[in-house]
């Protein structure tokens, strides 16, 4: 407490006031630490700030087209993705699987990631809803989404002005 007192005796002194200081009470360390900081508890006590809303996460404007597992519109093994699933053998667009524009996914520094939940709007009511990044599409592709399809299912689809949004942060 001595050095307390002699340390802030001098910085007033450099700064040209004087002070005097009451005589130094004879008290442990805990009850001074204790009457120091009880003023600084009760006043952010008093400061209490209502809670932030939740964040809402960015959506994003994109074009949607349909893939087929195919080796026509895939690489050589269809039925793996880029994360390494695999598209189940009786699949549909009922399976709400998606791929990403290599901008969007976030090792090419985009802000989706593989296996995140996507909200989608803006394709057709049957096609709208959540869906799971599996996959990425071609270099050349900027802002689109491809929506996994069977053939059997004849969607042609190409949506510019579809809608996305990570489902939940």
């Amino acid at each position: 407490m001595d050095k307390i007192r002699l340390f802030s005796c001098g910085l007033l002194a450099l700064t040209g006031w004087t002070a005097t200081l009451p005589p130094p009470e004879p008290t442990t360390k805990a009850t001074t630490f204790a009457r120091f900081f009880a003023p600084l508890r009760a006043v952010r006590q008093a400061v209490a700030r209502p809670p932030k809303p939740p964040k809402t996460p960015p959506v994003y404007t994109v074009t949607a087209t349909a893939y087929e597992a195919v080796a026509g519109q895939t690489d050589a093994e269809p039925f793996v993705t880029a994360d390494n699933s695999r598209i189940p053998k009786k699949y549909s667009s009922r399976t709400r699987w998606l791929a990403l524009s290599r901008d969007l996914l976030r090792p090419w520094g985009g802000p989706f990631a593989f296996g995140d939940t996507v909200r989608v709007r803006g394709i057709s009511p049957s096609l709208d809803g959540t869906y799971i990044v599996h996959d990425t599409m071609a270099r050349r592709h900027r802002r689109c989404l491809d929506v996994l399809v069977h053939p059997r299912e004849h969607i042609d689809l190409f949506q510019k002005g579809t809608k996305i949004q990570l489902a939940s942060l």
